[in-house]
């Protein structure tokens, strides 16, 4: 059986391949197609469509968060495992092959895997207050072995304003060490880079070009350790990053229409998930409208349908077409136009923002905030006070990072929406010179056929091995 090397460089474009030698050498020895991927365009659903074959309506990844119904609670980038709905490929392939073994190096939903090995991102909460980089890793005792050759998990250059190459550099890293010391029949490898500053130049810009060129020089060797030890390789992006220049803001439209409500705590606005009629939970180009009481939907749609930016409003029946008609799903789920994209601020005065506003906080506030990948341009000390909380945190000292800007004019990429055109959308390149018979009539590998591909490339078929 095959080994086989699956690498989720994420943002990847036909565009962008062309500043990756690397990984077009990769496509030249074997194939490149383009990826069909799934609304919403994001990591979340993606990832487990790729690895389950399955629609977002039926594993339940309605994006990277939504509402959960049960708690009252808005919840993005959870990360257990039994969230995803349906056998994954490596499940799939373990029942069929006695033994077989899988890796996970950042995949998301990695918490709670049936993989092997993990490792995924996981900051240390101190009682105090303060977050530490770090990472959840099993079998436990691999967590030293990376730490101690790699340095501790690079979370501040995972995400944020000082996210970059670096974080890349450790998870590449990990994987090559992975492979040599445990030699997975199948490892994931997920690369971020190109998420950053393709959303904070535009996908057009030098710095694009620049992260891409830089990404496959970190790639290089791991795909040589793939090469010499016989394994394939496939390579894919979730979705291509568009440029976009105007934010909308939805949940404030829902406010002013009296159908969002807040509480005070402190002279901080909070959103109130508990009495509002309805809400939204922004997510990069999409946005899941939750609403309390059928009878306002006709009004909710209508409000929200003429709101400049919006380019469609799902109900449940436009839902299924899309294959995301999921309980998870909002009541109504709504798509921007191709240069537009959705905040999720709610306050209509900065003075009375909730503090996380200005901080990196992915888990406490309910939608998606690009500006996080920012230190606040308006703010001539921002990288000043970054410093010195810095040094507070060193010495042992509780500290607030309020770096972040509350102006999404900075913004000038997003993704979400179905690609308008081939060359912005995600691809997939495969090591193997043969091409499988649809996708050589096609050119295209929908994203519910990856996990088919990937057994098919380890010779692999459910029930049986060959």
């Amino acid at each position: 059986m095959k080994k086989l090397i699956l690498i989720d460089v994420v943002g990847m474009t036909p565009a962008l391949l062309r500043h990756m030698p690397n990984l077009t050498a990769l496509a030249t020895r074997g194939w490149q197609a383009e990826l069909g991927t799934v609304l919403p365009a994001v990591t979340c659903s993606a990832q487990s469509t790729f690895l389950t074959g399955r629609m977002p309506a039926e594993h339940g990844i309605v994006g990277n968060g939504w509402y959960f119904r049960d708690l009252g609670e808005v919840f993005l980038w959870r990360q257990h495992n039994k969230l995803v709905l349906g056998d994954k490929v490596w499940e799939t392939a373990r029942a069929a092959v006695p033994g077989y073994t899988a890796a996970n190096v950042c995949w998301w939903y990695a918490m709670g895997a049936t993989t092997d090995v993990t490792v995924t991102p996981r900051p240390i909460y101190h009682a105090d207050g303060r977050k530490s980089p770090d990472c959840y890793v099993r079998p436990p005792q691999l967590h030293d072995a990376l730490t101690a050759e790699l340095g501790a998990f690079p979370l501040f250059q995972y995400w944020g304003p000082t996210a970059s190459i670096t974080s890349t550099r450790w998870i590449v890293g990990a994987a090559r060490r992975i492979l040599r010391t445990d030699s997975p029949d199948l490892l994931l490898v997920y690369i971020p880079h190109l998420d950053y500053d393709l959303q904070r130049f535009g996908p057009g810009a030098p710095q694009a070009a620049a992260a891409a060129r830089a990404v496959d020089a970190e790639l290089a060797p791991l795909l040589a350790d793939a090469a010499r030890d016989g394994a394939a390789v496939v390579a894919l992006s979730e979705y291509g990053i568009t440029a976009v220049d105007t934010p909308v803001d939805i949940n404030r439209l829902l406010r002013r229409e009296g159908l969002l409500d807040v509480y005070t705590q402190d002279g901080m606005e909070y959103l109130d998930p508990w009495t509002s009629r309805a809400f939204a939970v922004a997510d990069h180009q999409v946005a899941h409208v939750y609403v309390a009481d059928e009878q306002d939907l006709p009004r909710v749609r209508d409000v929200l349908s003429a709101l400049p930016g919006v380019d469609e409003v799902l109900d449940r029946e436009a839902q299924a077409r899309y294959g995301i008609d999921h309980e998870r799903a909002g009541e109504l789920v709504v798509v921007a136009e191709p240069d537009a994209w959705f905040t999720y601020y709610y306050w209509f005065d900065d003075a009375h923002a909730p503090d996380f506003a200005r901080g990196v906080d992915i888990h406490r506030k309910p939608g998606y905030d690009p500006a996080e990948l920012f230190f606040d341009p308006d703010d001539r000390l921002v990288k000043a006070k970054a410093g010195l909380n810095l040094v507070r945190k060193k010495v042992g000292l509780r500290y607030a990072m309020n770096v972040v800007p509350t102006d999404p004019r900075f913004v000038r990429g997003s993704h979400g929406r179905l690609p308008s055109a081939k060359a912005e959308g995600p691809v997939l390149v495969c090591s193997e010179a043969t091409v499988p018979s649809t996708v050589e009539s096609t050119g295209r590998v929908e994203a519910t056929a990856v996990r088919d591909l990937l057994l098919q490339l380890q010779g692999i078929r459910e029930g049986a091995y060959r």
